[in-house]
């Protein structure tokens, strides 16, 4: 392929400022079809978007001749299936996190991509971001010393505008999302945990529902070992008072500390009594950069940015922590 011509199956919310434009910004990549189970907002969004075609059925957009890469943005139930349908169509495919529902859904997909040697990527576009990837730079340095602690809180009241509204809650039910908004919210922050230290050894958590809002678990703990010796906490909550709303992950060494928001644009270095911040912008469309390395992973092989391997430790993770 000289050029990605890509169908995205799910043009929801998700995609109408975050990613769908960036298709069209990025070279030899081009937006030319979207799908959407509801026939008119799939008409809606391709009128608006100045995209070719539509479809109301995403076995008919894989199938169609113009399009050589998919773009799987549904809810995490029909990511699987998508996916592996895409893939068995030859046609490389950008998967949207949580990557499926359970790590053994996850395998499956790996495993399909790896049967038919077409490529899969996991949208766990933070790993894109200059942001991210100059903590990453700062860590691999030695800025702080030698990483010892992380501590993550990700603390939400029951009504956050950091939760992205939809007109089925469905990030609430776990038939849909695999869980409640941990899973929605903890895929970016446990991969760039992953990004940052390597591999896991050893994971554990506790996950309940305390504000009984809804059927899925709104209160999770996680404790993780990594094969850096790395330790790390985390506690996530979606039914605190607006005033205790927290978004911070603090990476401490042996000579400083690193604080951020996951979900922010700064971060600050804290290290002999001295504090530096350093502000970034994401730009417009917040995947493109992510959407550029999958480009260059798809035409010219590129590393992948973020491998079906890589999407499948995340959901095992995940899978650990919150199995009662």
């Amino acid at each position: 392929m000289e050029k990605l011509n890509w169908g995205i199956i799910g043009c929801g919310d998700v995609t109408e400022i975050k990613s769908g434009p960036a298709f069209n910004r990025v070279e030899r990549s081009t937006l030319v079809a979207v799908m959407r189970r509801n026939a008119a907002k799939a008409r809606d969004y391709a009128m608006r978007h100045g995209v070719p075609r539509w479809y109301d059925n995403g076995y008919d957009l894989i199938n169609d001749p113009e399009v050589n890469a998919i773009y799987v943005a549904t809810p995490p139930l029909y990511h699987e299936a998508y996916t592996i349908a895409a893939l068995l169509a030859g046609k490389p495919v950008y998967v949207e996190k949580p990557m499926t529902l359970t790590a053994a859904s996850a395998i499956q997909m790996r495993q399909a991509s790896e049967q038919t040697g077409v490529k899969l990527t996991v949208a766990h576009y933070r790993r894109g971001l200059p942001f991210f990837n100059e903590i990453k730079r700062e860590l691999a340095s030695g800025a702080i010393g030698e990483v010892r602690l992380v501590n993550l809180q990700m603390l939400q009241p029951l009504q956050s505008d950091m939760i992205a509204k939809s007109a089925e809650n469905w990030r609430v039910d776990p038939n849909i999302s695999g869980g409640g908004l941990f899973h929605d919210l903890a895929p970016h922050q446990l991969d760039l945990m992953l990004y940052f230290f390597g591999d896991p050894t050893y994971a554990s958590g506790i996950a309940l529902n305390q504000g009984k809002q809804y059927s899925a678990d709104d209160a999770v703990a996680a404790a993780i070992r990594f094969q850096s010796g790395v330790l790390f906490n985390g506690l996530w909550s979606f039914t605190v008072p607006p005033e205790e709303t927290k978004d911070l992950c603090e990476i401490i060494g042996t000579a400083g500390k690193l604080s951020f928001p996951v979900f922010g644009k700064e971060y600050t270095l804290h290290k002999g009594g001295k504090t530096d911040r350093f502000v970034f912008d994401h730009g417009p469309h917040i995947q493109q950069p992510m959407i550029e390395r999958v480009v260059a992973h798809f035409l010219d092989g590129a590393p992948n940015p973020c491998t079906a391997a890589d999407g499948v430790k995340v959901m095992q993770l995940m899978d650990t922590i919150t199995t009662k």
